[in-house]
């Protein structure tokens, strides 16, 4: 039997791939990984995990059907572990580039209840920001 270790990648089809590039990039610090034009598919380093973009006007992303919108999404939400957790200082960084995120709350994740922050990407995913465990 096999058992998980972590997230290995996420799908996003989007309808803006700049602005959802820029947002993963700039806002929260990934990295280009590769990118396949030809099919349409570009990846995001996201700590060791990928996050990867479909634009729903390629080639892959058309083969997913209708563009995610207000009426349906193609995700609940992204969770991402982060740290150093410096609450006040993710929600200065977040503030500073026009977003308005949520409060720090205690939820329960794959390491245990910690610290996490909602904030949504350009078109409208909700994006959990993550801490570690609270010490006991």
């Amino acid at each position: 039997m096999f058992k998980i270790q972590q997230i290995d990648h996420i799908v996003l089809r989007v309808s803006d791939l700049q602005a959802m590039t820029d947002f993963y990039i700039d806002v929260l610090g990934c990295t280009r990984e590769r990118e396949q034009r030809e099919i349409g598919l570009y990846q995001l380093r996201a700590g060791s995990s990928l996050i990867d973009l479909v634009p729903v006007n390629q080639k892959l992303g058309r083969a997913g059907g209708a563009p995610p919108g207000n009426e349906g999404r193609n995700m609940d939400h992204l969770c991402l572990r982060v740290s150093p957790f410096d609450a006040d200082a993710i929600l200065s960084h977040l503030r500073e580039r026009g977003l308005e995120p949520g409060q720090v709350e205690s939820r329960y994740g794959a390491e245990g209840e910690g610290p996490s922050i909602y904030i949504t990407d350009p078109e409208n995913n909700v994006v959990e920001l993550k801490g570690p465990p609270w010490q006991s």
